[in-house]
Parts: structure tokens; sequence; C-alpha cells
């Protein structure tokens, strides 16, 4: 009989470098030489031990994939107007085409991350981006409002896997002193592309939609061609991310890159004796049941994981109040400055240079305070459980910053300042809520190093929902409260969460992960 496996809590609660580390392969294969693991200290089929370039390869495919994706969800907005008269849409309705594409982002994750825990990123994120192409076609085919709607969302399933892909993947072949700098380039071109594609006004003479959010490049495109082409074109994008990336990605996920190894073993040998831990696991259990566990996976860790209900917290409020600026900050330029509708949406431009701007410091910042600090408690004997939580404090400069910013932003707003101070508060402001939220998602890949995916879509399903709903009270609370009292509360409500939330996570976070329920 083989020996049983770590206790799941104490997986949990490590860094997989930890865990792998705790029990060198050569030890391990003492004890039992046929259970398969990856070779200590290097093995080149195990994505930590792979080449940098490879390590880059697929984390550019990554980004270049959250890039288009990202673009789609809005492109479409310049154009409601006329689809909506094309396809007998109500204004509700051709927002519903619109909005619909996110609120599908909440739900796809749930299923997606925890599928590729099972079969394996690199088929599942082929899968997505196949089902994501389809259905982002037939938007551009569709003859009725319900075609497009239905479309949208099913499009919207399919793009969400970036979600819960990416923070997996990272997990897997960046080690936790290269994490920061991993997350920060894979972020910089999805923030481009936010860049060109962020919001701005369109007025609508036929049906009064002077209140639709659309890209930039989006308004070009529908002054010059139909609105198929929106979608047709970036088909064709898709179609070269997809090739792109069968050629280029590989497999990354460690369990299933080690049972390939033992079904090959099994296979040459002749002898049925080798297997994984993962397999030893579920060996007893049915396909059903697998699937069931893994699929509830996300929403029992938001459920029963103090750690992913903080940091969900945290993320979810963020991602909220993101999508307030973003759809409502062309009617200030637009009702208040009285500025052309072209020119509001240039504004934008400082929404993402200040998460663009921040991703590129905290990345390499976090890996240098990570090592820096890793190296002093070098002679901690708990240092392999507290390490984790050395992420934190680069949270803080982050959550005091954004509130400043809001602050500037809101009140240079209020009073009608110069323009160039209120882009430079929102600078601020998003600056900070990205240096905020890197640190913490690189937390959260440390603390489930083997569901990672399961991890971010939880948080995901939050964020997602967040940017759903805070947008539809932003016009109304501006109106009632003013852009200075409005940012104001926004700002004091950011640091009543921002600020005992990374304390707690600070005091408790290593004790939390010791004592979870396993998310198995």
């Amino acid at each position: 009989m083989p020996p049983q496996p770590l206790d799941a809590m104490t997986v949990e609660a490590i860094p997989a470098e930890l865990e792998m580390a705790s029990i060198p392969a050569a030890t391990t294969k003492q004890i039992d030489p046929f259970l398969v693991t990856f070779e200590r200290p290097y093995d080149a089929e195990n994505p930590l031990d792979w080449n940098t370039g490879r390590k880059w390869s697929v984390t550019d495919v990554l980004s270049a994939t959250g890039f288009n994706r990202i673009m789609v969800s809005t492109i479409m907005a310049p154009a409601l107007g006329t689809i909506a008269h094309e396809l007998g849409m109500t204004p509700a309705e051709s927002a519903m085409a619109l909005s619909i594409y996110l609120l599908a982002t909440a739900f796809g994750p749930l299923a997606i991350g925890p599928l590729s825990e099972i079969y394996g990123r690199q088929v599942v994120l082929h899968a997505s981006s196949v089902w994501f192409l389809i259905w982002n076609i037939a938007c551009g085919f569709a003859n009725t409002k319900e075609i497009l709607i239905a479309s949208r969302f099913l499009a919207g399933f399919g793009a969400s896997s970036i979600y819960a892909l990416a923070g997996g993947v990272l997990g897997d072949v960046w080690r936790p002193e290269q994490r920061g700098r991993s997350l920060g380039i894979y972020l910089l071109i999805p923030l481009l592309g936010a860049c060109v594609g962020e919001f701005e006004r369109r007025e609508n003479q036929i049906y009064q939609l002077n209140h639709s959010p659309g890209p930039i490049i989006g308004g070009f495109m529908a002054a010059r061609t139909t609105w198929r082409w929106m979608f047709w074109s970036t088909s064709i994008f898709q179609v070269v991310m997809i090739i792109v990336s069968i050629l280029t990605f590989r497999e990354t996920y460690g369990p299933v890159i080690l049972q390939r190894r033992a079904k090959k073993l099994r296979r040459e040998t002749g002898n049925q004796q080798y297997y994984t831990e993962h397999e030893r696991r579920d060996c007893e259990k049915s396909l059903g049941r697998i699937l069931g566990r893994a699929l509830s996976r996300p929403l029992r860790l938001l459920a029963f994981h103090p750690i992913i209900q903080v940091t969900a917290l945290i993320s979810g409020f963020n991602y909220g109040l993101l999508y307030i600026v973003l759809s409502t900050f062309s009617d200030l330029w637009i009702q208040q400055y009285h500025q052309k509708v072209e020119i509001s949406g240039l504004h934008y431009i400082a929404c993402s240079l200040g998460e663009m701007a921040a991703s590129q410091i905290a990345g390499p910042l976090m890996d240098y305070l990570f090592r820096r600090r890793q190296a002093r408690n070098a002679n901690n004997a708990s240092n392999g459980l507290y390490q984790l939580e050395f992420r934190i404090p680069l949270m803080f400069p982050g959550i005091i910053i954004a509130p400043i910013g809001l602050l500037l932003y809101g009140w240079s707003a209020q009073y009608l300042v110069h323009w160039a101070v209120v882009d430079i508060g929102m600078f601020i402001a998003l600056f900070g809520g990205q240096l905020s939220d890197i640190p913490l998602t690189a937390y959260i890949i440390d603390s489930y190093p083997g569901h990672t995916s399961s991890a971010m879509a939880a948080t995901r399903f939050v964020e997602s929902l967040t940017a759903f709903l805070f947008p539809l009270f932003a016009p109304r609370m501006y109106q009632v409260l003013g852009y200075g009292w409005g940012n104001s509360m926004l700002a004091f409500v950011g640091l009543l969460i921002g600020v005992p939330a990374p304390f707690f996570l600070w005091k408790y976070g290593a004790k939390l992960r010791a004592k979870a329920i396993s998310s198995y």
C-alpha cells in the first residue's frame, strides 16, 4: 500500500515550492518508488524549472488574449443606437446587450477555473478560446435582439476564462520571488487594451442614449463601417491568438503533467503501480463526484475560507469603484466642462496610465521586498508559514494613495478646476488601486497553490458583480451629493474597508490557512 499523502490542510497552508521542498523527490522515491513526482532540484518538465523564455511565452499568450477580450467587452457601445434601430431594441435591451457580457464574466470562471484543475490549463484555454470565437462571430451575424443578447452572454462566458486561468498559470510557472514582475508584465498589454478601449460618450438622437459608454476604437469603427465588423474584426484577431496559443502554449498545471508522466510509465513498463498524489486522492471517486467537488470549489472557498472572503471584499470594492469612475467620467467633461464627445474620451488615458504605471512599479518592488524579508527571516523556524504575508505591507501605500486621488478628483471637479488637475486626481486614484491589487493577487496565488484558479474565480465572482451593480447607483449619487462629497464618501468607505482588512490578513492569515477546511 502506498503511504498516506500530506494532510490536506497542510497542503493548503504552505506554498507549492515549500511543500515539494519538505519531501525531496529522492527521499519520496525511496519510501515509495512508484509515486510519480517532479525530480529535485531540477526537472525539465516542471513548469517552475522551465527556462525564462518559455515562461514568458505562456505569460505573453495570456496577456495578449486578455487584450482582445477586454476590447470585445465594450467595443459595441458606440453603435448601440444603430444596433437598437436595426434589431428593434428598446434602450433597456440595448444596454443589456452591452452589459450582459460583463455579467457572464462573473459566472464563467466558477466553472472554467475548476475544470482547469481537472483537465489542465492547456485544453481549457484552447476550448474556451474557440467557444468565445464562435459566439463572437455569431454576434456579428445576429439578425434578432434575442440572438445578439444570448450570443453576447455566451461569448462573455468563454472570454471569462482568462480571469481564472491567468492567476493559475502565473502561479504554475513563476516562483514567489518572481511573481511581482510576472504580474506586472502580464497586466501591461490588457491595460494598454483598456487605454484604447476606454469609455467615451456618444449622443444618439434616435433613442437619446447619450449616456451609453463605448470604446474609442469602437467609435471610429462605428463611424466608418457597419457595426457587425466590430465583432468580425475582433474575431479575426481571436483566430490569430488561437493559432499562436496552440503553437506556443504548453501545459503548466503540475498535477496534470505528473498524471501524464505516470500514464506513460504504466504504458511503457506495463506496471500499473505507478501513480500520483492526485490519482490516489481521487481513485475511489466517481467522475460525477470529482466534477461536483471541483465545480463547487470556488463557492465553497468564498463561503468557508476567511482569506478568500477578505480578499474578495477588498478586490470587489476596488473593482466596483473602478467601474463607477469609468461609467461616469465622461459625464463630467460633457455636462460640467462642456467638452466635445471626442475630447471627453481622451481623458480616460489618465485612467489607464495610472494603472499601467502602478503595475510596472508594484511588480518589481514586490519581488524586491519579498526577497529582502525572506532573507531577513531565513533563520526563523516559522518562516515557511509566515512568508506568504510578506505581500501584505505593499498594499498599504496604495490604500492611502487611492483615497487621496479620489478627493483631488472629486473636489477639483466640483469647483471646475482646470481639467489637468482632475486628470491628475484620476491618475493618482487608479495608481493607488492597482498598487494594492497586485500584491493582493500574489497573496491569493501563494495561499492556494493547488487551487489558484478556483480561488481567483471566487474573487472574480464578487468583482464582476460589483462592477455590474455599482454603476447603477453612481449617477444618482453624484446628482445628490455632487462630485466633491460623492468622491469623499467613496474615499471614506475605501479607507474603512481597505485599512483593517490587510491588518487582519497580516495578523491572522497564517493561522487561518493552517485551520482552513480542505478545498478538495
